[in-house]
């Protein structure tokens, strides 16, 4: 029985690891190349990462240093950064574009705050989905009478748990976010 939800766990692990991508694209106080993750540039005709075209370091807890291997792209890297919405002024110094990171006011805090609250509901609500949609096909499976009633009560306490589980790592997350985000 156990082996009937290794699909259901996979998605419900999934939906950790797209909240966690979500909260390192979540800018706190300090310098976090993460929150470039989903700026691209174009580089020879292809949307590329600038992770990828460029070395990113944080020489100081509130600065990130990008380091283009290929200069003739360094326009169009703080052409992206000024369009994107993270919200800071790149400083272009015809080698390096720094990224100064303001700290953060009560009052941005406490917005990072609502959408951490936020991206934690949504994937909760996933994970219940996946839950939803498991009964459902053990439901059906129950009807045509491929499983008793016996298994199925089985079933859904162990989707339940697991359930739960994944309910309880979001919360971990959420409160694990919060408090960065909060610390001054």
């Amino acid at each position: 029985m156990a082996g009937e939800y290794k699909e259901q766990e996979a998605k419900m692990k999934k939906t950790l690891e797209v909240l966690q991508q979500e909260f390192s694209t979540l800018r706190a106080g300090r310098a976090n190349p993460a929150v470039l993750d989903r700026i691209t540039i174009d580089y020879y005709g292809t949307q590329t990462p600038i992770n990828q075209v460029a070395s990113i370091s944080s020489p100081e807890p509130r600065l990130l240093a990008i380091q283009p291997w290929d200069a003739s792209v360094l326009k169009s890297i703080e052409k992206a950064i000024l369009a994107s919405d993270i919200g800071i002024n790149p400083q272009n110094d015809g080698r390096v574009i720094r990224l100064l990171f303001p700290t953060l006011t009560e009052e941005r805090r406490r917005e990072l705050v609502k959408q951490v609250h936020k991206l934690c509901e949504e994937s909760k609500v996933a994970i219940r989905n996946i839950r939803r949609d498991a009964m459902d096909g053990f439901k059906a499976q129950k009807k045509k009478s491929e499983i008793t009633e016996d298994d199925y009560a089985d079933i859904e306490k162990g989707i339940q748990v697991l359930t739960d589980r994944y309910i309880k790592d979001v919360d971990t997350l959420g409160a694990a976010k919060e408090k960065e985000l909060i610390e001054v």
